[in-house]
Order: C-alpha cells, then structure tokens, then sequence
C-alpha cells in the first residue's frame, strides 16, 4: 500500500495539471509541504480530505514525512460513517494509528490539553456551502481555538458545490445555534477558505479574542483552476445523507423538512430528495423511512408517508433548483397538511427561538410568512435587503472570480 500510495504521489507530481480541472488544494504540495515539515501537525479532516484517486490526505502526508500528531474529528466523525447529530467519541484510527479527537462528542473546541503538543493546526473538510451545514461552525470553533492556542492554521481549501449563487434568508442574532452562527444566508456562496477570512476580517469570532487577531497566523491555500461559476463535482460524499449530486443541490431548499413534521428522506435512497407524511393525500408518491447506515433511527421509521419524489440526475437538479432556494415544496406541503398546529415542531408555548425550523430558517419571519400564506415571491422580496448588505461584505473575501 505504501508504495502505490509513493507512486500516485509522484505520478501527480510529475503530471501537467489538466488545463480544466478543479484542483482542491490539498492536491498543491508545493503550496504548503514547506509549511508542515518538522513540525508537530494535528488536522482536522474527515472522509472528503482526499486527493486524487480518493487517496486520503492524512495517509499521504505522513508518507512524505509530515508528523501527523493527532486527528480532530467533525460532525459524522473522522470516516463519516456516524447519523446527522450524533455524538463521537476520541478513538484511534485504526488505518493510521493516530489519535482521533472529536469536536462533535464531549468537546466542540479543541482543549488548551489538546493543542499542548502542536506546532501547527491544518483544517481540511470539503463543505457544501449551506449555512446549516455543520462544518463551517466547526472551523469557526477550530479558528478560536487556534488563536487562544497562539498556533498557526493552515486551510486547504476545497470548492464549493453550491457555490454559484447566493439566497436565501440572512440569520438573526437571536436564532444563532450550531446550525448557523453568523450573519450569512442559507446559501453563502463562498469556499470554506473564503468564509474563514471573513470571519477573521469582520471579526465575527468571540470578542474575547479580537486582541489576538493581529498576531494570528492565517493561511488559505487556495485551489486550482475554481470560479465560482464553477460546477464541482464531490469525488466523495460529504456526510451518509448527501450521497449525491442532486441531493447536494437540493439541500439548502429541502433541509427546512428537519424542522417539521415530515420526513426529510432520511432512511430511504434518495434523503433530501424525498419527503412527507402519514398524513398527507395518499394520491402523493409513497415511501417508507426505514433504519439504515447512517440514518438508524429516521423520522417516522416504518411508518408509510406520503409527498414528493424529486429525485433525479444532478443536471435536471440544477435546471430546477436555477441558481434559486426553492420554497415551493415547503409551502405546498404546509398547504395540504392537516393539522397546521403542529406541522412546525416545537413545544406550544414556545419562544421563536425554541423551533428548530427557525434555527435552520434563522429568523421567525419564514414560518410566519408560510403559515399566513405568503407568496414565494412576496417571501423572497423579504429577503433581499439582508442579502444585499451580505453580498458586499463577501465581496471583501472573495479569492477567486465571482459569478456575476
């Protein structure tokens, strides 16, 4: 294994990068090799931290002689194998031998313990460019962590699959959690490099460290040959729900699920792409949610729903996803539900903040523009002073040519 691992390496090394190929950045050795020899490194990776011929980053690092230390694991786990949400726990990685820390189980930070032994931090996770998608709070906890800790970050940056457009509604402070920590719409438009000079540069951190940002030491390695007009194709899947393309693409539109009583299509074949209920016209597609890798205990499990089958190839995802969050499932499906009071879940009585769809929504104007019937368009007018003001803070970061 060790050789062919030596030989791949070199074979990259010596080729000419194809004049229209995305490069991620973990493939650009020559970029960042110099920044990690001798050092003691801890990276934070998963399962997408791959170079080509889906060879894994932390494998082919330590085979040029780069001390890997240890390994901080995000949500899903350091081979994302674990369900949407569950806890992880440190391990050993059997392939490698290193130390796997989870900053998804007891700990979401890295300890001052943790970083005691460390010379250099390498942050390495292909996103998916969705405000609710965990991993880009993991790199703004990863970043304070590495600031408190005076450590330098290395970000390799990946490109992002929904990176040619910008929707949807800007989170308010009060509806701040896990699932959206700052002012950004649910689809941002930006690589994770890019989204962690922003962070930096408007000083969304913790307060308590704004000090200390003067002195941190950033770096963002960026990719080859990416536009964010660009149309990047994950060579792995991110997490067990978005085995796809086109559930990728339609993720930002039809993560909303969560906070209701339907299911998402976890626990079927096509999550993301297939949704509804029990109680919804049994003339609608039917499916049944069942326990499965990556999705043990499902929403409504066993039970048979009814909705909507939107699966298809990832071409026909984008012509009627059209650069757009689409809301038209959501309201349709609030429509034909029976009982309005409790298609949102939550406890009756329950603060705005209390609903998880308002957390995934980032604000309670959404639910109380579905349940009074609004219209997507009157729905998306509301949106678009936030956006505006948004889109001219990211122009700021911007590292590569924008799509409009």
């Amino acid at each position: 294994m060790k050789q062919i691992i030596c030989w791949l390496l070199a074979l990259m090394l010596s080729q000419p990068l194809p004049a229209q190929r995305i490069q991620p950045a973990a493939e650009r050795f020559s970029s960042y090799l110099h920044l990690l020899k001798g050092k003691r490194v801890a990276i934070f990776a998963n399962q997408t931290s791959v170079i080509s011929d889906r060879i894994h980053l932390v494998d082919t690092l330590s085979k040029q002689g780069i001390h890997i230390i240890k390994i901080f694991a995000p949500e899903h786990g350091f081979r994302g194998t674990a369900d949407a949400g569950e806890k992880v726990d440190n391990s050993i990685d059997p392939a490698t031998g290193i130390r796997v820390i989870s900053l998804y189980g007891k700990n979401r930070k890295a300890t001052a313990a943790d970083l005691a032994d460390v010379d250099i931090l390498v942050f390495d996770i292909q996103d998916v460019g969705c405000r609710f998608y965990t991993f880009i709070s993991s790199l703004e906890e990863f970043m304070e962590s590495a600031i408190q800790a005076r450590l330098p970050l290395v970000i390799l940056d990946r490109p992002n699959p929904n990176g040619f457009y910008v929707d949807g509604p800007v989170l308010e402070k009060p509806f701040r959690s896990f699932v959206g920590m700052q002012p950004v719409p649910v689809v941002y438009g930006m690589t994770i490099g890019e989204y962690a000079k922003m962070l930096a540069g408007e000083k969304w951190l913790d307060s308590s460290l704004h000090g200390a940002l003067a002195t941190f030491s950033l770096t963002v390695i960026p990719c080859g040959n990416y536009t964010h007009k660009s149309k990047y194709v994950l060579p792995v899947k991110p997490s067990p729900n978005l085995p796809d393309m086109s559930a990728i693409y339609w993720y930002p539109s039809t993560c909303f699920f969560e906070g209701t009583a339907l299911s998402e299509g976890r626990g079927t074949d096509h999550p993301f792409q297939v949704f509804g209920h029990p109680s919804l016209p049994k003339n609608l597609f039917a499916f049944t949610p069942v326990s499965r890798d990556g999705a043990k205990d499902p929403k409504l499990k066993n039970q048979l729903c009814y909705g909507w089958d939107i699966s298809s190839d990832p071409q026909k995802a984008l012509a009627a996803i059209n650069n757009r969050l689409q809301l038209k499932y959501l309201l349709q499906a609030y429509q034909l539900f029976p009982q309005k009071d409790s298609f949102f879940l939550g406890k009756p009585g329950a603060p705005p903040s209390g609903y998880f769809f308002n957390k995934l929504a980032g604000n309670a104007s959404l639910m109380d523009q579905v349940k009074n019937g609004a219209s997507e368009a009157t729905i998306r007018e509301s949106w678009q002073p936030a956006l505006n003001r948004f889109k001219a803070i990211r122009k700021k970061y911007l590292l590569y040519p924008d799509f409009e």
